[in-house]
């Protein structure tokens, strides 16, 4: 989950999973799998940032072994 803040200054907590593109035209636009819209007052990089945190910490980025010498 990451917390962003709507255009209104309403804070709110969007489960990072769900998304699938977020733009930056020139406010942030954040597109979910389910059709959900919501702009946003952070940055895209922000977004990505945040989202990317959210990854490393329920373990989805930074799982993967690169198969090479230490294999072997």
């Amino acid at each position: 989950m990451i917390h962003v803040t709507a255009l209104r200054g309403e804070a709110f907590v969007l489960n990072a999973l769900f998304i699938e593109t977020v733009k930056a035209e020139p406010d942030t636009i954040i597109h979910l799998f389910n059709g959900k819209t919501y702009i946003v007052k952070e940055s895209k990089q922000e977004v990505v940032d945040r989202a990317s945190a959210f990854y490393r910490t329920v373990g989805l980025i930074g799982t993967t072994v690169t198969r090479g010498e230490e294999d072997e």
